[in-house]
């Protein structure tokens, strides 16, 4: 699917969804949210930081990583495993520019929720094992497995970048430890997703996956709670209604 997930661009079957390309849904998801109108968030919505793609880690197979690098992606791994809940909102912006937004629910291992503000009809839940995009207006959904997405490991209990995914760049600066992991898909193709993480105050800032065609969406988070404990039903998904009123 999609830029928010990377989910593979071909879904498990339904009885009812029509096909899809995943990798364009949630980047199409709904058209940019005016400010006007919207309540005051705790915090200043932030500006996605869009990487250039003349600047992507070059990867390979005999790419090496000094001790700096390795201290630094294991301090990205240690906070990723220390998080067991999450709730935050979140800025996305898509291959086209598009800005949306909304709210994210997460809850280890492998359960996340996220729902798009209006007037897009988009809600993706994962349950630990299946991932499903939710369009209420078109009364479909569309089922991926959990296992075959890059965030996966955002969701896993403990996570050592180095050891557990393929590691393609590691750089710093005063701002940002930014590491960027490739997914190779005998069906789709090869995608990325590089993680952003803040030095300033320890928090997942954002992440952009490229897909295999290498368009970019880059989804920037804020508002982060890590004491939080979400309602446990929110990660339900119904298999067999499809025009559900988003909760």
């Amino acid at each position: 699917m999609s830029g928010l997930l990377a989910l593979p661009a071909v879904a498990e079957p339904l009885p009812s969804p029509r096909p899809r390309d995943a990798n364009a849904v949630v980047a199409q998801a709904g058209k940019p949210v005016p400010v006007a109108g919207k309540p005051a968030a705790a915090a200043t919505p932030p500006t996605p930081i869009i990487p250039d793609p003349r600047k992507r880690a070059a990867g390979g197979l005999f790419t090496s990583f000094d001790g700096k690098q390795r201290a630094e992606a294991a301090k990205v791994s240690a906070y990723l495993s220390s998080l067991q809940t999450l709730v935050g909102q979140f800025v996305q912006v898509g291959p086209d520019g598009s800005r949306t937004t909304g709210d994210f629910y997460m809850q280890k291992p492998g359960k996340i929720r996220f729902e798009y503000d209006s007037p897009s009809n988009i809600s993706i839940v994962a349950d630990g094992q299946s991932v499903v995009v939710r369009d209420t207006k078109l009364a479909t959904q569309d089922t991926y497995p959990l296992s075959q997405t890059p965030l996966r490991f955002l969701l896993s209990n403990r996570i050592d970048l180095m050891q557990d995914t393929k590691v393609v760049g590691v750089s710093a600066d005063e701002l940002y430890i930014s590491i960027t992991l490739e997914e190779q898909n005998p069906l789709v193709g090869t995608s990325r997703l590089m993680l952003m993480y803040g030095v300033k105050d320890n928090q997942l800032k954002q992440w952009t996956i490229t897909d295999p065609q290498g368009y970019d969406t880059t989804v920037a988070v804020y508002n982060l709670d890590s004491t939080k404990r979400p309602d446990p039903s929110m990660f339900k998904i119904d298999f067999t209604n499809y025009s559900t009123t988003r909760q």
